[in-house]
């Protein structure tokens, strides 16, 4: 991957994730991780300066399997809990719509489980299933 395509899909990655209502972006463990939060709860987290570049993110653990199985850009979380987070190669076949539907999926997952009155006031989680929602 050269470095404009690093950077591409650095800055994609990002800005899918900072597109969503009260996203955050924060440092706690250095500038090489990027931890993107809603109300305090991480739902991604991208590796700024690492190659490849990858993007971890929270599924349903049913889900999770399916993707890692189905999609070779995509591996259980890395330092994460491997039932509950995946991690995707950026520099693999994960075109960008891929990406953000996945970062889409993991801040609706993260929102649903959060009390009504920490939830943002849009909420994109209507095409979330109803168990997911509690």
């Amino acid at each position: 991957m050269s470095e404009v395509e690093f950077r591409r899909a650095l800055e994609a990655a990002r800005g899918a994730c900072l597109e969503l209502p009260n996203a955050v972006e924060e440092y706690p463990f250095g500038e090489e991780t990027a931890v993107f939060k809603v109300s305090g709860k991480m739902f991604a987290m991208i590796g700024m300066t690492e190659l490849p570049t990858t993007i971890t993110l929270k599924v349903m653990p049913d889900h999770g399997e399916a993707l890692v199985r189905d999609h070779p850009a995509v591996r259980p979380g890395y330092h994460m809990n491997k039932r509950h987070w995946v991690t995707v190669d950026l520099a693999g076949e994960a075109d960008a719509t891929f990406v953000e539907d996945l970062v889409g999926n993991s801040y609706d997952l993260v929102v649903a489980k959060l009390p009504r009155h920490a939830r943002p006031a849009v909420e994109r989680s209507a095409s979330l299933p109803k168990n997911a929602r509690r």
